[in-house]
């Protein structure tokens, strides 16, 4: 049994077809005559462009207008003006399309993947997609043809692009086995979208699976099975028909309110990164938007999006949904999210220094600049605004001085925004944690980051592998400084919400119910499967799971307790 990361929930069952890789290399030449050589690369530009607009259209078919517009983004990287223009450059300077193209991509590669972000990563993947299908034009290579796979395929490749994904016919392709992709990769989203069972990160898969060969994906577990036995297809077979059960009892939630067993409303919203993610939202029956994550906006430019931009997108996503609440957080960089035009200076400890919140109070025309946006922006819909990283009660202040300042501005100049507009914090320290209740007293609602939060407060850095067995929601301290937050923003009659990934565990929703959150905002595709499992808990039940939780001393006796009663 192989193993790896289940990134689409499901069983599938088939053969295998693997994806191989083509070599990309070839050997830079000198050019002379260098207006021929703008030309052939121009025209493999739109050969791909072309590619990829079919490419679109059939994922638009298949999985939705949403998904789509992962391709369109194709498109717009290697439509980039910047791009084209210094390729432009080193062409003219005698290198030759395939160099040229290939160490511009390179470059945005190498600063994307300097992170440890997994979202920024992605954009990393996208260039490098980008890059391959530019250079087989150019080098004259052409794939197999992943859309005429036959019935009951499960695809095996060391890395499943999007472009790949867009090729798929959902009818015939059971599974996705690859080397490589995360839970967050967009090739993971539209796995999900489509609702083929895939399995990423399986060391050495394409060495150990041949073509031809019968082969299991288990989405849930992230389990591949090469050649298995009669017990077990007949196993795997039975389970398949189990989740394909599990999943039509799912969509007996679409459509309905999110309330406990006995009928207590929960708000249920999604996270998103860009404004289009708010119709993915709304397709999986989403009841708004519980954290719109801004830094994306600015990842994808080369300089500080102008205020009209930032305003046309959230403008954008505040329209798509349609009076439904949009909590809009403000630029959340440093740590792990580099953005290299504007200059961060590299730091010791990131996580500990200029980011967030410190670096947009240091930087207020650039702060201002985005405010006046999403001031702008709210006359379109139910907007809020969410600071992060809020420490003390000094930054809060400031950070609200500076709204009401712009709103004074907006006010003289007689441009419409929501006057009673709400501005909230995320608590993701434990300095916010300690001093919930005098936070509360200034803040309209509360959204706790529990991945942040529990990194904080344990002290600990997930990505390193020597001290992640500390990182887990479940420990004591972390699942007290939750029920603190949450006292403290009832007491003092303020919403509080939860954006962090235990929101959508299971082990954790009947503590939050007993606590009192108010708001679960997840990945769009955790809303059925989150709306469902509150509706298993009343309150009662919640609050002796709670009290036996809070009883116990260690973050396993409490795993091991959940385990039993979930």
């Amino acid at each position: 049994m192989l193993k790896g990361i289940g990134v689409s929930d499901g069983i599938g069952i088939g053969n295998a077809l693997l994806i191989e890789e083509h070599s990309l290399e070839y050997t830079p030449k000198a050019v002379e005559n260098t207006e021929a050589e703008i030309n052939r690369f121009n025209e493999a530009v739109d050969t791909f462009c072309k590619n990829t607009k079919k490419q679109a259209e059939a994922l638009k078919a298949s999985a939705g207008e949403k998904e789509a517009e992962i391709m369109i983004g194709h498109i717009s990287i290697v439509k980039d003006p910047y791009l084209l223009g210094e390729i432009e450059k080193l062409i003219s300077k005698g290198q030759c399309a395939e160099s040229a193209f290939e160490s511009m991509c390179d470059t945005f590669i190498s600063i994307f993947s300097s992170t440890d972000d997994e979202v920024t990563k992605q954009r990393a993947a996208d260039v490098r997609d980008v890059k391959a299908e530019v250079l087989k034009i150019l080098l004259g290579i052409n794939d197999v043809k992943i859309s005429k796979a036959p019935k009951k395929t499960i695809l095996v490749a060391k890395e499943l692009t999007p472009s790949m994904t867009a090729e798929i016919n959902k009818e015939n392709i059971v599974g996705i086995v690859t080397e490589t992709g995360s839970n967050t990769s967009h090739s993971a989203i539209l796995a999900k979208v489509l609702e083929i069972p895939a399995v990423m990160s399986v060391p050495g898969v394409m060495e150990q699976i041949k073509n031809g060969d019968t082969v299991i994906v288990d989405g849930n577990k992230g389990d591949v099975l090469s050649s298995p036995d009669k017990a077990q297809l007949e196993s795997y077979t039975a389970r398949s028909k189990q989740l394909l059960q599990e999943r039509r009892e799912l969509e007996k939630f679409r459509g309905k309110i999110t309330v406990s067993g006995d009928g207590e409303r929960f708000e249920l919203v999604c996270n998103i990164g860009k404004p289009e993610d708010a119709a993915q939202a709304l397709e999986f029956d989403g009841e708004g938007v519980g954290l719109f994550r801004t830094e994306f906006l600015f990842m994808d430019k080369t300089s500080v999006p102008s205020e009209e931009e930032q305003f046309k997108e959230y403008k954008k996503a505040a329209l798509i949904l349609k009076g439904k609440p949009l909590i809009i957080r403000t630029l959340d960089i440093g740590g792990d999210k580099d953005i290299p035009y504007l200059g961060l200076a590299k730091e010791e400890n990131p996580f500990m220094g200029f980011r967030a919140i410190r670096y947009c109070l240091k930087n207020r025309e650039l702060f201002k600049l985005q405010l006046r946006a999403i001031l702008r922006a709210s006359a379109f819909g139910n907007i809020s605004i969410m600071f992060p990283l809020i420490t003390c009660v000094e930054e809060l202040r400031e950070s609200k001085a500076l709204v009401e300042e712009i709103k004074s501005e907006l006010r003289s100049e007689k441009i419409d925004f929501d006057e009673n507009i709400k501005t909230g914090i995320m608590v993701e320290t434990a300095a916010a944690g300690v001093i919930a209740d005098v936070l509360a007293k200034e803040s309209d609602f509360f959204s706790i980051g529990t991945n942040d939060l529990t990194g904080y407060t344990m002290a600990c850095d997930r990505g390193n592998s020597d001290v992640s067995y500390l990182y887990s929601a479940l420990q004591p301290s972390v699942l007290r400084m939750i029920k603190r937050t949450i006292a403290c923003g009832k007491k003092n009659n303020i919403p509080v919400g939860m954006c962090g990934e235990a929101a959508a565990d299971p082990m954790m929703i009947p503590l939050l119910i007993s606590f009192g959150l108010s708001e679960f905002s997840v990945s769009a595709p955790s809303v059925l499967k989150v709306r469902k499992c509150i509706s298993n808990w009343s309150k009662q039940k919640a609050d002796e799971v709670a009290e036996k939780v809070m009883s116990l001393d260690t973050k396993q006796d409490i795993y091991e307790y959940l385990k039993t009663v979930i």
